[in-house]
């Protein structure tokens, strides 16, 4: 399985994530578990859910048992069924047992991201508009929960601040304007420029000032659709602003490009995977 971070990344985040938990040592299990035992654990999905995620659980579980022998059943983006076998894995029960809950944090969450990701993609399926996540992301996490959205069918816009200009109506305000904010931006880079529009009378300047694509914030579904109108497929379309499960059909239904859709990442309830004892080996 291929994993969503580079070597050097992949090490540090477990590092991390072990310290933070292990810490000094896990005291019940070296308490209970004798040295040398091993057993055969599976990793079941009590829910239905999309898998992301499962490569890093793994590599946590590696990192405390090097001799760790895995057979998977499934891989990151497969829909999974209540009561399936995700994976198995065999090794010394001490390693397997403190590397469980960090294992099936990473896990637990990704797969949450990626399940509630399918559900809002499945929700404008043939409409053409696409569903984009955004920023708002746990601090630390945002490279792998914008993998989770990819597993579970959506798109990633921007990654941060330096691989695309996005005009907000913050910059817009000191900048003293649209066209003064889009040719500031032609001046100073590149990168193509976006901007956030809350008006029509935005639209139309941000158009006619050769803006890349549009931003349309909080707008209802008449100004989306005159908003397309008057774009008439000169430039791709964003929707966004308090988008949910019942608004986004509607939204994808004006003709927009693409809903960027917060709750992706940043409420995206975690599904239930146990690590369930199967066997002594």
């Amino acid at each position: 399985m291929q994993q969503p971070l580079p070597p050097e990344e992949l090490d540090d985040f477990i590092t991390r994530t072990l310290a933070e938990d292990v810490g000094s040592g896990d005291v019940t299990a070296d308490a209970t578990i004798p040295e040398g035992a091993r057993f055969l654990a599976a990793l079941n999905a009590r829910e239905r859910m999309i898998v992301a995620g499962l490569p890093i659980a793994l590599a946590i579980m590696k990192r405390l048992t090097p001799d760790l022998e895995i057979d998977t059943n499934h891989r990151d983006g497969d829909d999974v069924s209540r009561g399936i076998v995700i994976a198995r894995v065999t090794g010394k029960a001490r390693g397997l047992l403190t590397a469980e809950r960090s294992a099936l944090n990473i896990l637990q969450h990704l797969s949450g991201i990626a399940t509630q990701t399918r559900i809002y993609v499945d929700e404008i399926k043939g409409t053409g508009a696409r569903v984009l996540d955004t920023r708002k992301t746990t601090p630390g996490l945002r490279t792998l929960e914008k993998y989770a959205v990819k597993m579970g069918g959506g798109t990633n816009h921007r990654m941060g601040l330096y691989d695309a200009v996005m005009i907000k109506d913050n910059h817009l305000a000191v900048a003293g304007g649209v066209t003064a904010a889009i040719n500031a931006c032609r001046s100073h880079t590149d990168l193509k420029v976006q901007v956030e529009c809350d008006t029509l009378d935005q639209v139309r300047e941000a158009l006619e000032a050769g803006a890349d694509s549009l931003l349309l914030d909080n707008m209802s579904l008449d100004q989306l659709r005159e908003a397309v109108a008057v774009t008439d497929g000169r430039i791709p379309l964003e929707a966004s602003g308090g988008v949910r499960l019942d608004t986004i059909r509607g939204i994808a239904e004006t003709g927009v490009d693409f809903i960027s859709v917060g709750r992706l990442t940043q409420s995206a309830p975690a599904v239930d995977i146990g690590m369930d004892f199967e066997s002594v080996t």
